[in-house]
């Protein structure tokens, strides 16, 4: 299992040898070298992987707004089977939630895609440092341009007294127990900060109160705990990784929450004011078969609803002579022209904006 698992991470591991070589020999030609060219190489390597990975979060961020979206209409489906456990129900329930799905166009596994995606880095950075000692031994072959030579030369490399192949469990000196346990701790607050700050801004005011929010709070302080637990098995190379990794996410989600904030948020409303302080309009998020407003239930894009008989024709109607009249048949009970003596009486009196004006000649249109 562990072979195959190898292999079909090769071609990214293969990959990622060339960006840290071409990195390193960039940085060692400025004048940077020793262990501080091969770990800024893996900084390089890290904004190469997250650069490649911009469209998919750019999918990620569009599905994870499509299903905040329909989070109201997914409600009135759970309330709508709410206590109900025959299968009948529940199989009415998966078949209009699915329709909704389909209606708009969501899938709820969208927004995962980008983290999948990216695991796979991950985990052949982590071959390829953990690696390193075998390829200098000759136990392991190769990985593309990282010959045995080169992996000797990586191996030997220091940052501040710490080999980059080292781990906190089999640290040769303090220097490098100490270097990952600052990695751990920065991991962690960074991990903590996005999501915290994803957490109180992000949110729709709905999601706020929730069970499922309340996990993600217990999980978002049980974060530092688990990254404690597993970063002391991680060569340092991969906590730079990693650490780079987290300090981009950071960035990247406070430009989203800034400039693509999730509907109902409120980080929604400080971009409305914003706008409105420019003087620029600003237009809510719509999604197709979803096109109501959580707040009034109109239609987002929609102008307001107007009264038909309050919005009257300004244009004059035109003169029409009786013979004109009998061919265009019976008039409208909204322009029905008086007869008899009534006519006469309409003709001499005040024109009335109901009702059609007599023939009158040619200066009845002045």
């Amino acid at each position: 299992m562990v072979e195959f698992f190898n292999t079909l991470l090769a071609p990214i591991m293969w990959g990622e040898a060339w960006v840290m070589l071409a990195w390193q020999k960039a940085f060692a030609f400025i004048g940077i070298g020793g262990g501080w060219s091969w770990a800024l190489s893996i900084v390089g390597l890290t904004i190469v992987v997250r650069i490649v990975l911009i469209p998919l979060f750019v999918k990620q961020i569009h599905a994870s707004r499509r299903m905040q979206l329909i989070q109201p209409e997914m409600q009135k489906i759970q309330a709508k089977y709410k206590g109900k456990t025959d299968p009948e129900s529940r199989q009415a329930m998966t078949q209009e939630t699915m329709q909704l799905y389909k209606r708009t166009g969501t899938n709820p596994f969208s927004s995962c895609m980008p983290i999948l995606l990216q695991s796979p880095f991950f985990f052949a950075l982590f071959q390829v440092l953990n690696n390193l000692k075998g390829i200098a031994e000759g136990t392991h072959a190769p990985i593309g341009p990282i010959t045995p030579a080169i992996a000797a030369e990586i191996e030997s490399s220091t940052i501040l007294g710490a080999p980059l192949s080292a781990t906190f469990v089999n640290a040769p000196n303090t220097a490098t127990k100490v270097l990952t346990v600052v990695l751990i701790i920065l991991m962690s607050l960074t991990t903590f900060t996005t999501q915290r700050q994803l957490m109180r801004k992000n949110m729709p005011d709905a999601a706020l109160d929730n069970p499922f929010m309340r996990q993600q709070k217990i999980i978002l302080y049980l974060m530092p705990i688990f990254f404690a637990i597993s970063g002391i098995n991680f060569p340092i190379g991969v906590l730079l990784y990693w650490l780079t990794t987290n300090l981009w996410s950071m960035g990247q989600q406070f430009y989203v929450i800034r400039r693509m904030p999730a509907p109902g948020s409120q980080a929604e409303r400080d971009l409305q004011a914003r706008r409105e302080r420019k003087g620029k309009s600003f237009q809510r998020l719509s999604l197709k078969g979803i096109e109501t407003d959580s707040t009034d239930g109109a239609p987002a894009d929609a102008p307001a609803a107007v009264d038909d008989d309050a919005v009257a024709p300004r244009q004059r109607q035109q003169p029409m002579s009786k013979k004109r009249a009998k061919k265009a048949g019976p008039p409208r009970a909204s322009s029905t022209r008086p007869s008899g003596k009534a006519a006469g009486s309409a003709a001499s009196g005040p024109s009335s904006g109901a009702s059609a004006p007599q023939d009158r000649g040619p200066q009845d249109s002045t």
